[in-house]
């Protein structure tokens, strides 16, 4: 392999600026829940997986005779599965006489970019493992009263009673703080003001994001199509929905629908969630995430799988809804967006085993300081050629319990 084309200044006049790094607002790899950063080591632990519990769920009985229910140790799996690479190389002159001395900054610019990409992939479970979500994809979010119904929102369907975290579109926080800068609330105010940052508030910890995922709706989403539930399997999981474009509408992975069944009073929707735990009916419309793709037939029918199972048999521990969803009308999805998070109880994972040495190079692996990754640094020469190269290396795997999180829906 022939050294690149490198582009290196001949040392003159040439001067260090000093310039920091470009880096990015990239708190989901310092913020995740790192508890199997290094589960290969786990007794027992074969292989790149590791499946961790889930709370079972029941159902109660209204009598004192015992009626007894099957139980379910209900786990997800954690996969490394991402691996990222940066590499240089020199000749012995162009390592001698231009980058001894400039190592370091070759290497926090390496890390900085690997750390970016992690964020990026980390931040993409906010489109994977959500099925709940706030925001239409077309109103901005940007007001302190908005984030409040968001939060009141994510916990009237249950959550952990733990400070929430929300990862917040980094470019809406200026229009947030100023609508708070006019609501009478002083001692806030001077602090937003100071910072010119959203702070904490309703027991939730705002963290800016610069590099929210876009998710890519379908047609169905895009074009504002209304669609009714016609069928439902047994499993609760696959929807059949008529009404749509013939042959062209679509649905694609990760896109959130609304079911709704306005056959209320008024027109009012009678579909709600039931809390996860109690089982009781809550304030909160249906939504379901779909998990493949789908492509109406020529007559309108779209087959779509989707989840969390949508089933109203209070018998079941499972049960998530009160009411069959079968002739709900108005089911809609939400259009392209930039996909934040609320999510409570540490429930975003990540794994970042240490790699090996690679012997017989020089090798050296650490946690990053500023990003908290875990990274491999590791270089040697080609015997017989003028050849030095340079490798950082991490591998990594993340994931999200759908149930503890929520998407914030950004305009795009």
């Amino acid at each position: 392999m022939a050294v690149p084309n490198n582009i290196l200044e001949q040392v003159i006049t040439y001067q260090e600026s000093s310039l920091a790094l470009l880096v990015n607002q990239n708190p989901w790899i310092a913020t995740s829940n790192k508890k199997f950063n290094n589960f290969d080591s786990f007794m027992g632990q074969l292989g790149s997986t590791v499946s961790f519990d889930l709370p079972p769920r029941f159902v109660t009985t209204p009598s004192l005779v015992a009626s007894f229910q099957g139980s379910e140790q209900r786990v997800q799996n954690l996969t490394v599965d991402q691996e990222l690479s940066v590499s240089y190389a020199f000749s012995a002159q162009q390592f001698i006489f231009n980058v001894d001395d400039y190592m370091d900054k070759f290497g926090r610019s390496a890390v900085a970019e690997m750390g970016a990409k992690i964020g990026g992939n980390i931040a993409q479970n906010a489109i994977t493992h959500t099925y709940r979500a706030y925001g239409d994809g077309v109103t901005p979010i940007n007001s302190y009263q908005q984030y409040a119904q968001a939060l009141a929102n994510y916990r009237n369907y249950g959550a952990p009673n733990a400070k929430a975290k929300a990862y917040v579109d980094d470019v809406t926080i200026p229009s947030v703080v100023g609508s708070g800068l006019n609501q009478f609330a002083t001692d806030r105010n001077n602090e937003i003001a100071n910072s010119w940052m959203l702070g904490d508030f309703s027991n939730c910890e705002f963290m800016s994001s610069n590099l929210l995922q876009v998710h890519n709706a379908g047609t169905v989403g895009n074009d504002g199509e209304v669609l009714t539930v016609d069928a439902i399997d047994p499993t609760g999981t696959i929807l059949t929905l008529i009404g749509a474009t013939p042959s062209t509408a679509t649905l694609f992975e990760g896109d959130i629908l609304n079911v709704k069944n306005t056959a209320g009073a008024g027109g009012t929707n009678t579909l709600k969630f039931l809390q996860f735990i109690g089982h009781q009916v809550s304030a909160q419309d249906v939504q379901v995430r779909v998990t493949a793709d789908a492509t109406a037939d020529g007559a309108g029918v779209l087959t779509v799988s989707v989840f969390p199972a949508l089933i109203d048999d209070l018998t079941d521990s499972n049960a998530s809804v009160n009411q069959t969803v079968v002739g709900a009308d108005d089911v809609t999805a939400l259009p392209s967006h930039r996909a934040g998070l609320i999510c409570a109880g540490d429930p975003l994972y990540l794994a970042m085993p240490m790699l090996p040495e690679m012997v017989p190079y020089p090798t050296a692996s650490t946690n990053d300081p500023d990003t908290g990754a875990a990274m491999r640094m590791y270089y040697g020469s080609v015997f017989g050629e003028n050849e030095y190269g340079f490798i950082n290396d991490t591998i990594w795997g993340s994931t999200l319990v759908d149930e503890y999180a929520m998407r914030l829906v950004y305009p795009l």
